[in-house]
């Protein structure tokens, strides 16, 4: 595949990230669902290391740095999601990414945003903004499930810009992706392990094909999105791949049967028309 095929693949993988987040909030053990989806993940990067060229030393700190904010990003999810409504903390934890990342982009990286590139950014981060207070603004019972997703979003735009310097740094993508997946994996099942300690195991015996659907949606997810940010544009992958959240907001519509109105769909438009602004940038 080409730079020309970033786009479809990033999409691609919004669609399946909506969608194992969906699972994850509608499972009753949240937790569990999460230690089920790294057993996943760990066989995948155990088997997939087989194969390829393992990651340099040089990708060391990035893969160690990933695997922290990979920890904290799915127990701080599941805790969002225990506090506050689907529709409501999946749009603020991934709506405060873009921004975040393009502020990270620019500082870290050393990656300034051309123009029209930050106005395209600003306008998908306005949608976003919309969708997440399409209920009115929160009070104050809300203020610890806000700060949660929040926090996640923070984390989200982390582990993106580590995960970006990573696969570069690798020399091997595909190496990376292995190690990363198999460390990321063995870190959350041991900090699951040590907050639930012996009731995991007959936890794990409960809803395993939905967490074992839930873990290949998201390494697969993760996986195409991994492979695009080593031939496309940073700020602009994160921009795309948050369009998980219109399609979130048509899962809660439509399956979950939540309100979509006026507003929610105005939002989404919106989103939509930074997406093709973001393309005429480049």
């Amino acid at each position: 595949m080409t730079q020309g095929a970033v786009p479809v693949v990033v999409l691609a993988a919004a669609l399946l990230h909506a969608v194992w987040n969906a699972l994850v909030h509608g499972v009753r053990d949240r937790l569990a669902g999460l230690a089920q989806m790294n057993l996943v993940f760990v066989a995948f990067g155990a088997v997939l290391a087989l194969f390829v060229r393992p990651p340099g030393q040089a990708a060391l700190p990035y893969l160690l740095a990933s695997t922290v904010l990979q920890v904290g990003y799915q127990l701080l999810l599941a805790r969002a999601y225990g506090l506050g409504d689907f529709g409501q903390m999946y749009p603020i934890a991934r709506g405060t990414s873009p921004t975040v990342v393009a502020l990270l982009s620019a500082t870290v990286l050393h990656r300034p945003l051309p123009a029209g590139q930050f106005a395209a950014v600003a306008v998908i981060s306005l949608g976003l903004a919309g969708l997440t207070l399409v209920g009115g603004l929160p009070g104050r019972a809300q203020l610890p499930a806000i700060a949660a997703a929040s926090g996640n979003g923070v984390l989200i735009a982390g582990y993106t810009v580590v995960d970006a310097g990573g696969v570069r740094a690798a020399d091997s993508p595909a190496g990376y992706i292995a190690w990363m997946f198999a460390l990321q994996g063995l870190a959350v099942l041991a900090a699951v392990a040590a907050v639930r300690g012996r009731t995991l195991l007959p936890a794990l015996r409960e809803g395993r094909a939905t967490g074992v659907a839930g873990g290949l949606m998201s390494l697969t997810a993760y996986g195409l999105v991994v492979w695009a940010q080593t031939v496309g544009d940073l700020p602009t992958i994160a921009a795309l791949r948050e369009t998980s959240i219109v399609i979130a907001a048509l899962i809660g519509a439509l399956v979950l049967r939540e309100r979509l109105g006026g507003l929610r769909l105005a939002a989404s438009a919106t989103v939509l028309a930074g997406i093709a602004l973001l393309e005429f940038a480049h």
